[in-house]
């Protein structure tokens, strides 16, 4: 475990020490959304019956602060470590490929949930929040979706060669899913086709379903989100270990 630890700890270390920009910008990014959203759309939408925008508002722009924090911190560092040429010292290391995985899976998870917890606090200072309905299940959503995120990192900092092309996946890839997904606005509200077409998004379950943690209330059935998301991140993670498995773009 020594090994595993090591590569876990640096990882950690590698955002922890500039988390002016890694972990406090998100926060502020996010706040900024909330109260531009809320003053623009407040007194014009209700999401859900009893529940202000502004407070509806808020679990969409946790889970997608996480899930683009935990995205950009597994493939940064790929990219990083692939660009300046250390990556050579992963890959000589006697750790196995599952160790380097779930090294990076774990640490875009701390960070994840240090970002959702931080705007999670921030909007307290700000709004009336309502107790939780069920925070574990809040809970269990936000982890998820984190190592979700975390894997397809793993995926992209090994198949991009130059940070363009990393720029690129999460532009076209990343970003039009999780503003596509119900941030600020829920898909029954949507015409038929696009409601359709929502249901194909899988960020859109895990803010679904994160939400229901919030309000106990959700466009689709909590356990079917949750079994969505698990077959994603179950899917995902056999691509991003068999790429760290067999050294595509990193041996070759």
């Amino acid at each position: 475990m020594v090994g595993f630890l090591t590569l876990l700890k640096k990882e950690i270390l590698r955002f922890w020490k500039v988390g002016f920009q890694t972990i406090l910008a998100p926060i502020v990014s996010s706040l900024l959304y909330l109260l531009i959203f809320n003053q623009a759309f407040a007194a014009h939408v209700e999401a859900y019956p009893d529940i202000p925008y502004s407070i509806f508002l808020i679990p969409g722009l946790i889970m997608m602060a996480v899930i683009q924090n935990a995205f950009a911190n597994s493939s940064s560092s790929l990219i990083q470590s692939k660009i300046s040429g250390n990556i050579v010292f992963v890959l000589l290391s006697p750790l196995s490929y599952k160790e380097v995985f779930y090294a990076y899976i774990l640490a875009s998870t701390i960070r994840g949930l240090l970002v959702g917890m931080g705007v999670y606090i921030v909007t307290l200072l700000f709004f009336d929040m309502p107790p939780m309905f069920l925070p574990i299940w809040a809970l269990l959503f936000i982890i998820i979706g984190s190592a979700i995120l975390g894997a397809l990192g793993i995926i992209a900092g090994i198949w991009a060669e130059k940070f363009d092309q990393l720029a690129a996946f999460q532009n076209f890839i990343i970003l039009p899913l999780t503003f596509l997904s119900g941030v600020f606005y829920t898909i029954h509200s949507l015409p038929y086709v696009w409601q359709k077409l929502s249901h194909i998004n899988p960020f859109f379950y895990l803010i679904d379903g994160f939400r229901y943690g919030f309000f106990g209330v959700s466009d689709v059935s909590p356990y079917v989100s949750l079994i969505i998301v698990t077959a994603c991140f179950i899917g995902i993670s056999k691509i991003a270990i068999n790429m760290l498995k067999t050294g595509y773009k990193l041996r070759h």
